[in-house]
């Protein structure tokens, strides 16, 4: 069975934008064979239907069309190249842990796991939400740390500290209540293996949940809402993070492909009720977080997600299987509910291949719609809130980029970006590819 192109692409002619109706009109009519949903499905390429003198007319039309709809002002400022991780592949150690009403039991048990996790050639580790408290509100104020002051008032920070510079791993540290200026807060710690803090993530939005019969939760009687997405530079490439509910809300997730992330990583502890229908399909979801950009083709996201161990003797029973998502939303490694800790392989030379898979960056309708980044628009496109690497000990300095550059002090971006390779923010050791300048 043959099918005929042209003529119904000349039927449609007076629906498209008119500069590309003689582009239309140019092409002679092809044979192609009919399609099935198995050739569909197997990613039939489109030289494959097409013979070669159809297809450079096809492509300059597909082409004409994309600029049309404005791909690179679906995001807001313009999403920032995807950098080059400081290494293409290793393991990451994932901790789904019991979690009991004895904190010093707790920070211990976590502090073994995360030893266990190395030993088996782990860079990265991940423990789950509130790892160190039971679920209950009498706990989290019981628990609370002052991570800002460390020491002994942070005595799970302070372990965090510890064992990730003593077995150089990076450590994003699941999640604790924070006391902070009378106020408590979700909080995540990230550790470089350095063992200095890299960042703290305040839990954005709050599990505030009414679902009659099966769970009511109000999570905002407790604690305060955080205000400052997160984007670290790590040894381990560039990593978004967010809490448990924050993982619904996927412009979070689209914020983070924007800012150039190679990882997201969601501690969490999702419930016996919500658990089962949402916790992996929301995994698998935010895996297609990419961003649209005119820079270059920026890739499809691993995400890694780590939940505590399920305890049906807890106030809170936590659903359990953590897991570790692909960039094209395939599971890599999944736990059961119980207790376990898995290692599972990163490998960022894929984020390339699935880019070219689905460029989603040239296909989004920026005519239509725009993700606004409000913290890095109040800053300017490129002085926005990241965590640098100390880049072979140069000094470090900020860079004013783009229209900024017109009414501030200070060295300037020439818009290539080269002062700083390896993340590509405004932060950077100082090279010949800045000139000094005052407003």
């Amino acid at each position: 069975m043959k099918s005929t192109v042209s003529s119904s692409l000349l039927n449609l002619k007076y629906l498209l934008n008119p500069n590309l109706r003689r582009r239309l009109i140019s092409l002679t009519s092809v044979s192609i064979p009919k399609l099935s949903l198995s050739s569909i499905t197997n990613h039939t390429t489109l030289n494959n239907l097409f013979p070669s003198s159809a297809t450079s007319g096809l492509r300059t039309i597909c082409s004409s069309t994309a600029s049309s709809f404005k791909p690179e002002q679906a995001r807001v400022p313009s999403a920032l190249p995807l950098p080059a991780p400081p290494l293409t592949k290793f393991n990451m150690g994932l901790c789904q842990l019991s979690v009991t009403t004895d904190k010093k039991r707790n920070i211990s048990h976590a502090k073994s796991a995360i030893e266990e996790a190395a030993s088996k050639g782990a860079k990265l580790v991940l423990l789950s939400e509130m790892w160190n408290t039971p679920y209950t509100k009498g706990s989290f104020r019981a628990f609370a740390e002052d991570i800002d002051a460390g020491g002994d008032a942070s005595p799970s920070t302070a372990m965090l500290s510890e064992v990730s510079k003593r077995l150089k791993v990076t450590i994003i540290g699941g999640s604790m209540p924070e006391k902070s200026g009378g106020r408590l807060y979700n909080t995540c710690c990230v550790f470089g293996s350095d063992g200095e803090l890299k960042a703290k993530h305040r839990k954005i939005h709050l599990f505030d949940i009414d679902i009659p019969g099966k769970i009511t939760y109000k999570e905002s009687r407790t604690f305060t809402a955080g205000e400052t997405p997160t984007v670290v530079d790590t040894d381990v490439g560039r990593i978004g993070i967010g809490i448990c509910y924050d993982i619904r809300f996927q412009e979070l997730a689209m914020m983070y492909a924007a800012r150039g992330a190679h990882l997201l990583c969601y501690p969490g502890a999702f419930n016996m009720t919500t658990g089962p229908l949402h916790w992996e399909i929301l995994q698998r979801a935010r895996y297609n977080s990419q961003p649209a950009t005119s820079l270059n083709l920026l890739g499809l996201l691993y995400v890694a997600t780590c939940s505590s161990a399920r305890d049906y003797g807890s106030c809170y029973v936590a659903w359990g299987h953590s897991s570790l998502v692909g960039p094209f939303g395939e599971i890599i490694a999944k736990t059961e509910p119980e207790e376990a800790i898995i290692i599972a392989e990163i490998d960022y030379s894929f984020l390339e291949q699935r880019r070219s898979n689905l460029p989603l960056n040239k296909q989004r309708r920026g005519d239509l719609y725009q993700l606004v980044d409000i913290q890095r628009l109040d800053k300017g496109s490129h002085t926005w809130s990241i965590v640098p690497l100390n880049l072979a000990g140069k000094e470090q300095v900020p860079y004013a980029c783009g229209e900024e550059a017109r009414t501030c002090e200070g060295p300037i971006c020439r818009r290539e970006h080269t002062h700083n390779n390896a993340s590509r923010d405004s932060v950077g050791p100082r090279t010949d590819t800045v000139e000094s300048f005052t407003a």
